[in-house]
């Protein structure tokens, strides 16, 4: 059965925006699986998402602190559709970044991660996608925010797909 998911980091909210847009707690809301790469910043995101996704998988970030920290992993992990899915907030520089990353995720198909708040979606040689959502909320050097959709079945990630979030 294939599963939805809606693939977000570096919300920031509520310093960057009040809260996700709209368009974001839709897809949220009709997804299977919420993934969250970290920098929620307030736990009150964690606490609405956790009410208003079916599944959420997310991880802190180096802006996250007390209850997100006591409450989320640096690094997770899920199994979904026969797609093994890693979580993490921050990966390191660029350059190098598919190697370094399948070294340390050896056994995952899919690492979702955040930081930079710019979209990334490549493979390394080992097989390993890199997905990085971008920003709903804070877009940075981007022309506008950005999150991920998803299909995952089979064993494979389909239908990835970069959304602008309008401002």
């Amino acid at each position: 059965m294939p599963a939805t998911l809606v693939v977000i980091a570096d919300t920031h909210v509520p310093r960057r925006a009040r809260d996700l847009p709209g368009v974001l707690w839709s897809a949220v809301e009709a997804a299977d699986l919420v993934v969250h790469a970290g920098d929620w910043v307030d736990v009150g995101l964690l606490d609405d998402l956790e009410r208003r996704s079916r599944r959420l998988l997310g991880v802190y970030g180096n802006n996250d602190h007390g209850a997100l920290r006591e409450r989320l992993p640096e690094v997770a992990r899920a199994e979904v559709e026969g797609v093994r899915l890693a979580v993490v907030h921050e990966t390191g520089d660029a350059k190098g970044r598919e190697a370094r990353c399948a070294v340390r995720f050896p056994d995952d198909d899919v690492l979702v991660f955040g930081h930079s708040h710019i979209p990334w979606d490549t493979t390394a040689a080992t097989g390993l996608r890199l997905l990085n959502p971008g920003s709903p909320t804070d877009r940075r050097r981007q022309p506008h925010g950005t999150f991920l959709t998803a299909v995952a079945a089979d064993g494979a990630l389909h239908d990835v797909t970069l959304h602008p979030v309008p401002r």
